[in-house]
């Protein structure tokens, strides 16, 4: 285990003016916090923060940073409180080492769930100081060398979270000297027969090329001395899982790959690197295609460098990466590199942040995925981060860096979020295409736009980017709540009203968890969609509440043959020229159990003649009107007298359906809407379909206490200038 004095050394050589008190007290903070924890290795579990910080001395990052990475386990493992990091070590460090402290007293229902959380969490804490991010790498990698003293489950969960997550991240920030080994360990963790054979392949070329590889870099040093210019050659080995990754992508074998080994051409300034390239070019043949300059165009991690393929020396095909040496330390080390992180002005709001876009870039992934639920916030940022990158552009020349997959409509959202929510089409390369078009690298692309436009919900399967489905999720809510909220709202008050009970937002906001749904703004608009029935909202209230089903009604006096059932409390029966009760009951087919239900289209409504037609599924009742009796005019056995009984159901309300037409505008919906509530009617379900350009056409579920209730509400429908026809469906 490394001793106190050594850490502290390791601090000085890059920073001879580190807080050597801070330092001292940290480490027998922690030490005397983990007290006699053991790792599962058997080492003293101190040894892991100290190794910790140990490696974030080969990064020179700030003496904050440094203790953060001795302390990050001591609020989660031991009896240290935030309180008491802040106390020894001020707010700055207290904060760094709570944003790597997992979620670990609160119920979850899942594991998964539980992983969701705490990834969000850490995410969050990195949006606000990039220092998380170093410390919680560095702890990974040290976690994945000590990896082999874990259970196999284990071992298998760790190496998939690292190469699923904080590989990806680490080379998102530009970092790929850690991505590479965090690669590597879950590589050989998880498939260890591939990386075996692969390691194999690796070595057997390197004994075979050894020498042709030093020809290869002393040639090329020659020719660049030569032209004048001062260069360092380096060579490169691919990484085990980055050609087992490529051969799988391209399904060839590990001879056909023509980049397993490269060259680093280090020179010290810009105007060197594309003069070497000159000379690149004017001595060896350069390969068709092989030429990606990402000096004047960075990736969104901030690599910058010149990639170019040339036939050099023995006809070897030989990859070339000319950077400078800044650059060279930026592609390694990502932000890290970065001064800022180097003299102690890290945090959000710091001079020089600005510098790094990885980390600019990740902020804002993280700021448009933080409405998510975890789970979602997990897949997304996993779809946002983690994928191979297309740079497109904005017709000024603007660079917009996109997941491979990604769409226009992604392009339109990483604009701008008002650019996405208002786009209608786009021009690709100057080329009218649709919106869902796939872009490629290099693409010009144009959004039009339109003041009155939304964004369609279907959109959120077509984007692959987090921030765009967060953007669209966002508008449709909106657009639902604005559309269906009011509607949603007046159906629950009215069902709290029938139920006697006293309807309270507190109380339904409480009842959330029964719903499924996150707010109550949700729910209202799950029932204005008539995804939610406004009984269940009642009874996810009130639990105890149960609707009272009353016998059968009475049946009428002086008169005889009529009897009443359970189910249809609001409804008498007669077989017609049946008029001795004793003819009457039993009659075939029917019994207390009967169901009765209305026509499924139009219903019937008191107040008009009505008839029952005997079916296998019990009684239906139609208006006499209806042009469905028709089918059972040769069936007179089926047919049943109905009168309409309201002594045991003064306060029912019956459902009708009635279509409107309607002018295609905003707010045309609304007006219905509020229509049929000021006449104190309920909607029990809306349809919507377009009828050309210019109307939609709706069907209504509407529910009225009597055909005069109806009529009214008919006659103030076609009043309305939003209105082009009402009319009333017919079962």
């Amino acid at each position: 285990m490394m001793r106190q004095y050594e850490l502290v050394e390791r601090v000085r050589r890059y920073n001879p003016s580190a807080d050597e008190d801070l330092l001292n007290r940290a480490y027998v903070f922690a030490m005397k916090a983990h007290g006699s924890q053991k790792r599962a290795s058997g080492d003293p579990y101190f040894s892991h923060p100290l190794e910790v910080a140990a490696i974030l001395t080969e990064f020179k990052v700030d003496d904050a940073t440094i203790v953060a990475a001795m302390l990050h386990d001591t609020i989660e493992d031991t009896a240290v409180t935030r309180a008491d990091v802040d106390k020894s070590f001020g707010e700055e460090i207290g904060g760094l080492v709570d944003g790597l402290t997992k979620l670990g007293k609160l119920d979850f229902v899942t594991k998964h769930a539980q992983q969701a959380e705490n990834f969000r969490k850490l995410l969050l804490a990195i949006a606000d100081d990039a220092r998380v991010l170093l410390v919680k790498l560095a702890d990974r990698l040290h976690n994945m060398r000590t990896l082999n003293f874990m259970p196999e489950a284990k071992r298998a969960r760790i190496a998939q979270d690292t190469l699923d997550i904080y590989a990806p991240l680490a080379g998102r920030m530009g970092m790929q000297s850690m991505r590479s080994e965090l690669e590597d360990h879950s590589f050989r963790c998880l498939m260890p027969d591939a990386y075996a054979l692969i390691v194999s392949r690796l070595q057997t070329l390197k004994t075979k090329n050894g020498a042709i590889i030093a020809r290869i870099a002393a040639e090329l040093t020659d020719q660049f001395v030569r032209r004048g210019i001062k260069v360092e050659v380096k060579g490169r080995e691919k990484q085990p899982y980055s050609i087992w990754k490529k051969m799988e992508r391209r399904s060839i074998a590990f001879e056909q790959l023509s980049d397993i080994y490269g060259f680093r051409i280090l020179v010290d300034t810009v105007a060197d690197c594309y003069a070497a390239v000159g000379v690149a070019h004017t001595t060896w043949p350069s390969v068709p295609g092989r030429f990606k300059d990402y000096i004047s165009t960075p990736k969104q991690n901030d690599y910058r460098s010149i990639h170019t393929t040339v036939i050099g020396p023995g006809s070897q095909r030989v990859e070339l990466q000319i950077r400078t040496y800044e650059m060279h330390e930026v592609a390694e080390y990502g932000i890290a590199a970065h001064a800022i992180y180097k003299d102690g002005r890290a945090g959000a709001d710091a001079p020089g942040v600005s510098e790094s876009r990885a980390y600019r870039g990740l902020r804002q992934t993280i700021e448009a995925l933080a409405g998510d639920d975890s789970e979602r916030f997990l897949e997304h940022t996993k779809l946002e981060l983690f994928h191979d990158q297309v740079f497109c552009f904005t017709p000024k020349g603007r660079l917009i860096a996109l997941p491979r997959g990604a769409t226009a409509i992604d392009f339109a959202y990483a604009v701008h979020t008002d650019v996405g929510n208002s786009a209608v089409g786009c021009k690709i390369n100057g080329r009218i295409a649709p919106l869902i078009s796939v872009l490629q690298n290099g693409d010009e692309v144009l959004i039009s736009r339109s003041d009155h436009s939304a964004p369609p919900a279907a959109w959120d399967g077509v984007v692959v980017t987090g921030r765009a489905r967060a953007a669209i999720r966002r508008a449709t809510r909106e657009a639902a709540k604005a559309q269906f909220g009011g509607l949603g709202r007046q159906i629950v008050e009215r069902a709290f009203e029938r139920a006697g009970k006293k309807f309270s937002e507190a109380k339904l906001k409480a009842a959330l968890p029964r719903l499924a749904r996150a707010s109550v703004d949700d729910v209202f608009i799950g029932v204005g969609r008539g995804e939610i029935f406004s009984a269940d909202v009642v009874r996810a209230v009130h639990p105890d509440f149960k609707e009272e089903r009353k016998a059968g009604p009475a049946v009428p006096q002086n008169e005889s043959g009529w009897f009443g059932l359970p189910k249809a409390t609001d409804l008498v029966f007669r077989v017609p020229g049946k008029s001795d009760p004793s003819e009457v009951l039993p009659v075939r087919g029917i019994d207390l159990d009967t169901t009765v239900r209305f026509a499924p289209k139009g219903g019937a409504v008191p107040g008009e003649r009505i008839v029952g037609i005997r079916g296998p599924k019990g009684i239906t009742i139609y208006p006499i009107h209806s042009p469905a009796l028709i089918d059972f005019d040769d069936e007179p056995e089926l047919w049943l007298d109905v009168r309409w009984d309201l002594e045991n159901a003064p306060k029912a309300v019956y459902s009708t359906q009635i279509v409107v037409t309607m002018l295609n505008e905003p707010g045309a919906l609304g007006v219905i809407a509020t229509t049929i509530g000021e006449y104190g009617a309920n909607i029990d379900s809306v349809a919507s379909s377009a009828n050309g350009a210019d109307f939609r056409e709706l069907r209504i579920d509407v529910q009225v206490r009597d055909i005069q209730h109806l009529n009214a509400i008919l006659s103030e429908l076609r009043g309305k200038s939003v209105v082009h026809k009402v009319e009333r469906l017919s079962g």
